[in-house]
């Protein structure tokens, strides 16, 4: 049983879905321990130790992430920063927080913030995101996830270099509230039916301002509050640094991946059908790969990964898992089309050349458009292809832009576009990282799209429309088949 006031995450979206909507409601989250799952901040001797280099200074940007628990450790998070900072340029400390954003932070995005971020957007709220850190640290973090409104603590700067002062007051305790307080007056909010989501005792003046507040993880003091003001209560699965289980997991994938894709061409090698035996080699290698790892996939909508065929279809990629999703979701008779990049990696480099994968250079847009002709004619020959319209891995569940070559190459094979829509594949693989986590994948296969009268002076807009398809997906999961497929072979 749920303990009375803890909401699931589908509740809450439900809850706003069905509220008000429109600029005039807020939703105002607070950053660390309420968006980001923050970072231990190093003792001090490890302070001693790493001295006061630019990795030091790198450093400091990630430890104070998971923001103060008390006045105290605020002020000595300000004396140090204030120290450490004194002289470098505003460029170098905003070209280091975007550095460790995409190291190390954009790893630690709860999902389950995004999904209601993503759902106060949906419903027209004016999202804010507010701490009591600097801009360097949380700007990064805002604009991956498309947070326009940030209130941060300003620090003093003159002729670009930092002075190592607080510009104004920082946004700590009712610093945060009032911070908010008049952004809401010069916005024209509507606190008393606004939202706020927050974790920590020095965020009550925060919570209290709003209409909707909601204790996100709450340390004991703002469990109590929110027991005893009936707030309701969210619990976000916190975001940890591999462990020896998952590299023993992992050692075990790879060991799946190869045993298995090695397996798979022995078993066919009879037929001296290179095609055959890629096909093979692409099935036995995921299920070897999820026994292995026992990671399960969940599919909905599975009858159109076989039918149509062949096809091209499309997918959002913000891991390496998902070529094992794929292969597991798709089964045989696909191909891909991958970045050359991947030509030197030494596991899926080799895999995807049996396969028949098209490389193309992101850099030669001639050169690309030259190796994609042949494709139209894989497609004619009855072999579907398989392309991420968004050109590389994103950082989180964010879908980025698409390009119009796996549209274009549809339309002159004259065969249908399928959406593939995972969910998850980024928290069981991070985008940089080849550490294997356990989990589920979820997978939404969407009906097929015919493209072949579509107006090439419209393209654009068609393209849109279908990724608009994915970010819809991935905000309102379609439910469950009677008879979904969870797969952990």
């Amino acid at each position: 049983m749920r303990p009375a006031g803890v909401l699931s995450v589908d509740t809450a979206v439900e809850t706003i879905r069905s509220g008000p909507q429109g600029p005039r409601v807020g939703a105002i989250f607070d950053y660390g321990g309420t968006v980001v799952h923050g970072f231990t901040p190093p003792s001090g001797p490890r302070r001693l130790l790493r001295g006061r280099g630019r990795r030091a200074l790198a450093e400091s940007l990630l430890t104070s992430i998971r923001g103060a628990r008390g006045e105290g450790e605020y002020e000595r998070f300000l004396q140090r920063t204030m120290h450490a900072w004194a002289g470098h340029s505003e460029a170098e400390l905003t070209e280091l927080g975007e550095r460790q954003f995409r190291r190390a932070i954009y790893g630690h995005l709860y999902p389950e913030a995004w999904r209601l971020i993503r759902a106060h957007e949906a419903a027209g709220h004016t999202v804010v995101l507010v701490t009591c850190l600097t801009r360097f640290q949380v700007l990064p973090a805002a604009r991956e996830l498309g947070i326009e409104h940030v209130l941060y603590t300003p620090m003093a700067a003159q002729d670009g270099l930092l002075t190592g002062h607080v510009d104004g007051k920082p946004l700590w305790r009712t610093g945060k509230a009032d911070a908010v307080r008049r952004f809401a007056a010069a916005h024209g909010l509507d606190l008393a039916a606004s939202y706020a989501y927050a974790d920590a005792a020095p965020d009550l003046p925060l919570l209290e301002l709003t209409g909707h507040p909601t204790a996100v993880n709450p340390d004991p003091r703002t469990s109590i509050e929110a027991t005893e003001r009936s707030w309701p209560v969210l619990n976000f699965r916190p975001r940890e640094s591999p462990r020896l289980r998952d590299i023993a997991r992992t050692a075990a994938g790879f060991g799946g991946l190869l045993g298995g894709a090695a397996a798979g061409v022995l078993a066919k090698a009879g037929t001296r059908d290179q095609r055959r035996m890629a096909d093979s080699m692409i099935t036995v290698a995921a299920d070897a790969t999820l026994r292995a790892t026992g990671i399960r996939i969940r599919v909905v909508g599975a009858e159109y990964a076989q039918s149509p065929r062949p096809a091209v279809f499309i997918f959002n990629h913000q891991s390496q898992f998902d070529m094992v999703v794929l292969s597991e979701v798709l089964g045989a008779g696909f191909t891909g089309i991958a970045k050359r990049e991947i030509t030197a990696n030494p596991i899926f480099g080799p895999l995807l050349r049996f396969a028949g994968a098209t490389f193309i250079d992101r850099s030669d847009t001639a050169g690309a458009k030259a190796a994609l002709a042949p494709v139209v004619d894989t497609l004619r020959g009855g072999l579907s292809v398989v392309v991420a319209p968004e050109g590389t891995r994103s950082l989180t569940p964010r879908v980025g832009p698409f390009k119009k070559g796996a549209f274009h190459i549809a339309m002159q094979a004259g065969v249908p576009i399928v959406p593939i829509v995972i969910r998850n594949a980024g928290e069981i693989m991070w985008r940089n990282s080849a550490i294997a986590r356990t989990g589920t994948v979820d997978v939404a296969v969407l009906p097929p799209i015919d493209v072949r009268d579509w107006d090439p002076g419209r393209l654009d807009a068609e393209v849109e429309r279908v990724r608009q398809l994915f970010v819809d997906t991935l905000l309102n999961w379609p439910a469950p088949d009677a008879d979904a497929a969870l797969s952990s072979r």
